[in-house]
């Protein structure tokens, strides 16, 4: 339960942020409260930290099964990540292209992104958009390519430990690319559009993992904290501080979590609904930005143009609440029509390949 609430809060953290940064409603939304907007434009955005340590101990929970198969079990894997990325995401990116086109009417604005062209399209599609500098057609579509590098470097330095050794091996290789990470190339930012930028909070999320299925949990806990410390000492990085801590946090409730069957913390309710919005948490990534880009339109034609209401008016809070709650709505309808059923496909395709 707890990793659907890690979910959740990394998604709402990252709506937030995007609804602080875009457009002219946040304008008029930001003299009513600047303090709260600076915090969300600034902090929030780290959230993102929380899903790469997520990702991190999902993936290697995933990956340690296969890093002892076949080639063609690894190229099997790395397709069928592929397409449970991919065909939510493009589905979302037509609906995002679709509402850009509508606001356009009404907005013109730098946050609104262009007809997409060909090469915009085939970038997307293949997940390279930022390592071929490519515009993007929804905000934080760069973390979607970044997800898949992680993954497939993981994938391939997990199969190579095994081949050449045991499983320690494997898990030294990993160790030792979270700590170039953390220690050399989180420090330059000319590679953030490649995996190795972020694998040190990826690497985090895989030693969780193994910590929490450890007998000694406590040689993993100071392996990440010694780690993590000395990454700090080299350069202090909140993000990189937010990763620690999400990974300690995660090791500490994962080692707590209930052991015997049927004993619960929450009532049964409460934790289903917190698995659907956990479940939901993909979805409202993709699908928020373009229910933000048509509540800013409206506000500019409806509201601004017709002088209804003042750009500082306390309705411009109202009008960005309802952009959030249908972002959640939204996001629910597309899990559940949309990511699912496509998840479904893929994995009917990937069993009979």
């Amino acid at each position: 339960m707890h990793l659907d609430l890690l979910k959740i809060a990394g998604s709402q953290l990252i709506v937030l942020h995007h609804f602080s940064a875009y457009g002219p409603l946040a304008e008029a939304v930001y003299p009513l409260a600047p303090t709260v907007m600076d915090w969300m434009y600034e902090y929030a955005r780290m959230a993102v930290q929380i899903f790469l340590v997520l990702g991190g101990y999902l993936a290697v929970q995933n990956l340690m099964p296969v890093a002892q198969q076949s080639r063609r079990a690894l190229a099997k894997t790395l397709v069928n990540r592929y397409r449970r990325l991919a065909l939510p995401f493009l589905a979302a990116l037509l609906l995002s292209v679709l509402c850009a086109a509508l606001a356009r009417y009404a907005l013109h604005d730098d946050f609104i992104p262009h007809a997409p062209t060909l090469k915009q399209a085939l970038a997307h599609a293949l997940l390279l958009q930022g390592v071929t500098d490519t515009d993007a057609l929804s905000a934080g579509v760069w973390y979607v390519a970044i997800d898949f590098q992680l993954f497939a470097l993981l994938a391939v330095v997990l199969w190579v430990g095994h081949r050449v050794g045991q499983r320690r091996v494997a898990q030294a290789l990993v160790l030792g690319l979270m700590l170039a990470s953390l220690w050399l190339f989180n420090l330059n930012a000319n590679f953030d559009n490649y995996a190795i930028y972020f694998f040190g909070s990826y690497g985090l999320g895989a030693l969780a993992f193994w910590a929490s299925r450890s007998r000694r949990p406590g040689n993993w806990l100071l392996i990440g904290g010694v780690a993590g410390t000395l990454a700090l000492f080299i350069s202090f990085r909140e993000r990189i501080a937010l990763a620690l801590l999400t990974a300690m946090l995660l090791i500490a409730l994962q080692l707590r979590r209930p052991r015997l069957p049927g004993e619960r913390l929450l009532p049964e309710a409460l934790t289903r609904h917190i698995h659907q919005w956990g479940q939901a948490s993909y979805a409202l990534f993709l699908v928020h930005f373009p229910v933000l880009m048509l509540t800013n339109a409206a506000f500019e034609k409806w509201f601004k143009q017709n002088d209804w209401l003042t750009p500082n008016s306390h309705e411009a809070v109202g009008l960005l609440l309802v952009s959030w709650l249908t972002s959640m709505l939204l996001a629910n309808v597309f899990e559940r029509w949309v990511e699912a059923p496509l998840n479904r496909w893929g994995y009917r395709r990937h069993r009979t390949q």
